[in-house]
């Protein structure tokens, strides 16, 4: 799907500059409703139990798990299973060779609730909002010249998801002032965490060729995943970071590596270096469900058309976390390759093929040819009021701003573990005024939407007031497969459990 949808590039692409250095993947901003969750594999994961203690220990007082099950299950609704005859026959096969290979159970309903034993401790923050300002409305400036006045009953959601949430921001002058200040933007608010703590889910590939043609009965490219255990468990609780795990809470055998598997060849990276592409082929492609990088998002002008910056920094962890986790993805996926039946489909690996066997060499490999599961998230994140680097706190209200609330990934202050499709879904129900127990966010409800995309928005009580916005987008071919979450058309997911790099 993601594919398909974005290969006319800026017709479909908002086309963002993405920063050199670490990194050539392409990050796709797609033009259609519902925006990123519409052109990625519409997988829909429930948030585990840790994620969310991780979020209340960083000060995030309210967003427990129960808060978060409540919010999420309001979402539910009745869809269609994927009939048995899309279930094709390697997928199954594969999702056999994972449980084999990795010991670990086969869960035919990814959305059932998977139970462990043991406990989390959990911790939680005491969280105060700061002084407000005032704001009532705001002057809208029509590229055709007509003026208009937005005055919300309520307040104002910002929703623009974690890229265009703090560029939004950022050209009303609300983030880091000396950043604001050297593109003469006039500094509203001055609030440093704008834009910063930028998280995605990197993945790398290794790829082979089939000896027989990919069976046709699937409904998409990626049919099946697994999440896997690399570190010992608990192994959490002994991590010394502050920023990340304040409190050192344990977190069991919450998986560290999650990996999907392709029937295609996802070759664009590994044909740059010198990897030939075979015309059938099937890849895994490990990611970092925790990374430890950060990036951020920043503008270079500020003129509303040009694009921001996204510098991802993949792989810039001090301790390396990023690229070990990488490595032992790769080694997983070598294992998983050997168990038969699965194995009787493949006829070589392509990529990074036999030569490639050490740490090191599996690291500059893996890292060479990593690309993203399309997850940012971070950039306005809540926090406490002693994080300096939070932009809201946690009733989602934007530090320091009246009536004005992020409910999007970028209020996720630390990624959760896998796709944060239905936690963004969270957020934006929870920013629409459902209570949330002993924090969160209150109010009636009610929401009246207001198309800001691509605006400069005044968050000050000035009169003077721009909006800019560019021609919309051509129309695209609706796509038949919106309908369904998480479709995949394999018999499982397979579990996660503990597995050690040997």
């Amino acid at each position: 799907m993601t594919t398909d949808l974005l290969s006319s590039s800026q017709v479909n692409d908002f086309d963002y500059v993405i920063v050199g250095g670490n990194s050539y993947i392409r990050h796709s901003r797609a033009k259609v409703l519902g925006g990123c969750s519409s052109h990625n594999t519409l997988i829909s994961f429930r948030p585990f139990e840790y994620d969310c203690q991780i979020w209340e220990s960083l000060g995030c007082k309210g967003w427990g798990f129960k808060t978060m099950m409540r919010l999420i299950d309001n979402l539910r609704n009745q869809i269609n299973p994927v009939h048995p005859r899309h279930r094709n026959q390697i997928c199954k096969d594969w999702v056999q060779a994972c449980s084999t290979a990795m010991d670990i159970p086969i869960i035919h309903d990814f959305n059932h609730e998977i139970r462990e034993k043991g406990a989390l401790e959990q911790g939680v923050a005491n969280s105060t909002s700061t002084p407000n300002r005032t704001v009532k409305s705001v002057n809208v400036t029509l590229k055709s010249g007509e003026k208009l006045t937005v005055s919300p009953k309520t307040e104002t959601i910002l929703c623009a998801g974690a890229v265009d949430t703090c560029r939004l921001m950022l050209l009303s002058g609300v983030g880091p002032a000396q950043q604001l200040r050297d593109l003469n933007i006039p500094v509203v608010h001055d609030l440093p965490g704008v834009g910063e703590n930028l998280i995605d889910h990197p993945e790398s590939i290794i790829m082979w060729e089939l000896n027989a043609p990919v069976p046709p009965q699937t409904t998409m490219d990626s049919d099946a995943g697994i999440f896997l255990r690399r570190e010992l468990p608990n192994a959490a609780k002994n991590h010394r970071h502050p920023e990340l795990n304040p409190k050192a809470l344990p977190d069991g055998t919450i998986a560290d590596i999650m990996m999907h598997c392709y029937q295609i060849p996802f070759c664009l990276n590994t044909a740059r270096l010198g990897y030939d592409a075979p015309l059938n082929a099937f890849c895994m492609t490990p990611n970092i469900p925790r990374p430890r990088s950060r990036g951020r998002i920043y503008l270079t002008s500020a003129d509303p058309s040009v694009k921001p910056a996204l510098d991802f920094r993949y792989f810039t962890d001090p301790e390396g976390y990023d690229a070990a986790t990488i490595v032992a993805g790769l080694k997983a996926a070598r294992e998983i390759a050997k168990q038969a039946p699965f194995s009787n489909w493949l006829l070589r690996e392509v990529a990074p093929g036999p030569a490639v066997q050490t740490d090191e060499q599996l690291s500059e490999y893996g890292r060479k040819v990593a690309h993203t599961v399309y997850h940012p998230a971070g950039t306005t994140k809540m926090g406490s009021e002693q994080d300096k680097m939070s932009v809201c706190d946690e009733k989602l209200r934007v530090r320091g701003l009246s009536g004005v609330r992020v409910a999007d990934a970028g209020c996720l202050p630390h990624h959760d573990d896998h796709q944060p499709h239905v936690n963004g879904f969270g957020d934006w129900r929870a920013g629409r005024g459902v209570d949330c127990h002993g924090g969160g966010v209150e109010g009636n409800g009610r929401t009246e939407v207001v198309d800001y995309a691509d605006a400069v928005i005044d968050l000050s009580t000035s009169d003077e007031m721009r909006r800019s916005r560019p021609p919309p987008p051509e129309p695209v071919d609706r796509l038949t497969r919106l309908g369904s979450a998480g479709a995949c058309s394999a018999a499982a997911y397979v579990s996660s459990a503990t597995w050690h790099d040997r």
